[in-house]
């Protein structure tokens, strides 16, 4: 059964300082369902935050903001619950998500950004990346379906998909059914100091990646 115990907040909004944190990263460390998670220039803090229906732990540790669902919570084919969650601008950050992400809007696109990962798979996802400066990874761990990433035109990007794929999009690039591993490249990969590395692990259905 997946009923919220009586005992269970129905809300809760969080929030901490940011002091002199130079470095922020973001764990959610039981998966995460209908959350929002976006940069927000207008936040003093390192992060403020608010989750209604299941209630997760929220804490932080320095500059990592850990939120953690409780036991019975499970990711996927989740109902009524939701979270937002805003980023401090100014400080670059590492986004993680462990057990999987379902119904996942991340607009990083005022992000200083310097790796994303989902482990567990994801499912109706959708992730607009900023620019960047370097290489930075985005990894999608234990299979993915229904996702959208969008990045910065002028970023190159290589993708690697492992475990096969359907319906797969990556910029005018369009793959119907491909039984093994899939390695595609944008124009001018090599040698861009603006890099991202996208690799989708476990299989991949309905996934699109495009340039804004």
């Amino acid at each position: 059964m997946n009923e919220t115990p009586v005992n269970v907040p129905r809300s809760s909004d969080s929030s901490a300082p940011l002091d002199s944190i130079t470095h922020g990263r973001l764990r959610f460390l039981s998966g995460a369902s209908n959350v929002t998670v976006h940069a927000d220039p207008s936040t003093g803090g390192l992060y403020r935050s608010r989750f209604e229906g299941v209630v997760p732990e929220v804490w932080t540790e320095g500059g990592v903001v850990n939120i953690r669902y409780p036991r019975f919570f499970h990711p996927f084919g989740r109902r009524g619950c939701s979270g937002k969650v805003a980023l401090n601008a100014t400080i670059p950050w590492h986004i993680e998500v462990r057990d999987g992400a379902s119904k996942v809007t991340a607009d990083l696109s005022q992000l200083k950004l310097g790796s994303f990962e989902v482990a567990g798979g994801a499912s109706k996802v959708e992730l607009t990346l900023p620019r960047v400066s370097g290489l930075v990874p985005v990894r999608v761990l234990g299979g993915a379906s229904n996702i959208v990433i969008h990045r910065p035109e002028s970023v190159a990007t290589r993708v690697r998909v492992v475990g096969g794929s359907t319906n797969l999009t990556f910029d005018d690039q369009r793959f119907g059914a491909v039984g093994s591993e899939v390695k595609l490249q944008g124009p001018n990969y090599d040698g861009a100091s603006e890099r991202y590395e996208i690799t989708i692990t476990g299989g991949a259905s309905n996934v699109a990646i495009d340039s804004r």
